[in-house]
């Protein structure tokens, strides 16, 4: 698979290394299989040095960073360092024109020395460095908290940070050569991770590729989530719980709690790091405060992992019996119930800072909550609402991934629902579908948005 997206991380880590300028130092993070090693060395000159670090004590692990610096300089083969300290003077003192050393796996390295980081403080604020050097690692905890954390030797040294991100939807399509329609199927399972991508390549259909790289205790993606729990936490009960329970539709706190059968207080740290990592997502009704509101409610935000709580771990037994045709027999007659849920969040995530219908809209939400009609309380939804940055007006939006509907009928409905929101007096509303397939009336008279045009909103304007 080409090398795709990545163009601002690429600028930035140029400006970052320029020989031209002062040695920087630059802190590379993200989640595993994002491709941050291949992001760096796609900027690496000749005469760079990359070393990719290991589980190693680190008396070892300098050992084989020396060995690596010695075909560089070899005057390091020479000697032996008996501390960071030692190692990296002379490099320091070696180094006759600017370079850059990229130290991959850093949390590694740190691990078994703790002192690390205060060396290359040292180092940093001695102004006397001569190459740049960048850190890059896996464990998204350890990483932000060497860099972000004000108690760390790092803190406020760093001339540059890239948080690698998973890739938009729109580069899934152009790397599997795909319908927008396919494209959205493909991303609810593989999301925007690079890694997923290419071995999604090497089969034929993504039902192939599903039972070859998830459906067997040998397989590549069978145990993913808890190698990438692993990254960064020692337990991964905890963790793989919460995901399971949220998975199977527990998703309000006190129904979480019950389920695992622990206070609710005690979840709190463990669910605010999982959204912290990105794996999970705390959703509110619009126009409700992140911080006041109680009415949150957690979903799983990383598509494989939601994937593999809903369809691998409730089906482990079958898969250990070697059933796979059962298990994907099963994944396929819920997928477009599944895929409706990441399509619902990829329609919001399109919407959202965009401009559309000649408003920019600020970020949209859904919205559930009771409204009165006919003198009574009655519980409603929408799975999207939001408002235009002038405050004006509402887009008031309804996702449907089914077969062919019939527009008029869903628009009519959307609108008999809108007018009983207090909120959506006096605004104009501006109501929206967001359709898997044309629709049998025609819809050509109403706002109706396909996968084609979700995805090309999903990166930029």
């Amino acid at each position: 698979m080409n090398f795709l997206d990545r163009t601002e991380e690429i600028a930035e880590l140029r400006r970052a290394i320029n020989p031209q300028t002062q040695p920087h130092f630059v802190v590379v993070y993200g989640r595993r299989r994002l491709g941050k090693s291949t992001l760096i060395k796609k900027v690496l000159n000749k005469g760079d040095v990359y070393y990719m670090a290991g589980d190693f004590v680190d008396n070892i692990q300098r050992e084989m960073l020396k060995s690596q610096l010695t075909d560089f300089f070899p005057a390091m083969g020479l000697s032996a360092f008996a501390s960071w300290e030692d190692l990296f003077s002379m490099l320091n003192t070696l180094a006759s024109k600017q370079f850059t050393l990229c130290l991959d796996e850093f949390p590694y390295m740190v691990k078994h020395s703790p002192e690390l980081p205060s060396v290359i403080q040292r180092m940093i604020d001695s102004g006397r460095m001569k190459f740049n050097l960048i850190i890059c690692g896996s464990s998204q905890r350890m990483m932000q908290n060497l860099i972000l954390s004000q108690s760390e030797p790092l803190f406020g040294r760093a001339n540059a940070i890239i948080d690698v991100k998973p890739i938009p939807i729109s580069y899934l399509q152009q790397a599997l050569n795909t319908d927008a329609t396919s494209a959205i199927e493909e991303y609810s399972v593989w999301g925007g991770v690079p890694r997923y991508w290419e071995l999604r390549e090497e089969y034929e259909s993504l039902k192939e590729s599903i039972i070859l790289t998830m459906l067997s205790p040998a397989s590549v993606l069978y145990d993913e989530p808890k190698r990438l729990f692993l990254d960064d936490m020692t337990a991964t009960v905890q963790s793989e719980s919460l995901m399971a329970v949220i998975a199977s539709g527990a998703n309000r706190l006190s129904e979480i709690a019950a389920r695992m059968g622990r206070e609710a207080t005690s979840l709190s740290a463990p669910i605010d790091r999982l959204i912290q990592m990105n794996y999970l997502r705390r959703e509110i009704p619009f126009g409700e405060s992140a911080k006041k509101s109680k009415k949150g409610i957690y979903r799983i935000n990383d598509p494989l992992m939601d994937f593999y709580y809903t369809f691998i771990i409730p089906n482990l037994s079958n898969i250990g019996r070697g059933r796979k045709n059962f298990v994907i027999e099963e994944i396929m007659l819920h997928f477009n119930e599944y895929v409706a849920k990441h399509w619902e969040h990829l329609c919001r995530e399109a919407i959202s800072g965009n401009m559309l219908y000649g408003h920019r809209w600020k970020e949209a939400s859904r919205w559930w909550g009771t409204v009165r009609s006919d003198g009574k309380n009655q519980e409603m939804e929408f799975d999207i609402i939001a408002e235009s940055t002038d405050a004006k007006a509402l887009l008031i939006g309804e996702c449907k991934w089914t077969n062919p509907e019939v527009a008029g009928e869903i628009i009519k409905r959307l609108k008999k629902k809108t007018s009983l929101l207090p909120f959506a007096k006096n605004k104009e509303v501006i109501p929206v579908l967001f359709l898997k397939n044309k629709p049998k009336d025609g819809g050509n008279d109403l706002n109706i948005l396909y996968p084609e045009d979700v995805i090309s909103m999903t990166y930029g304007d």
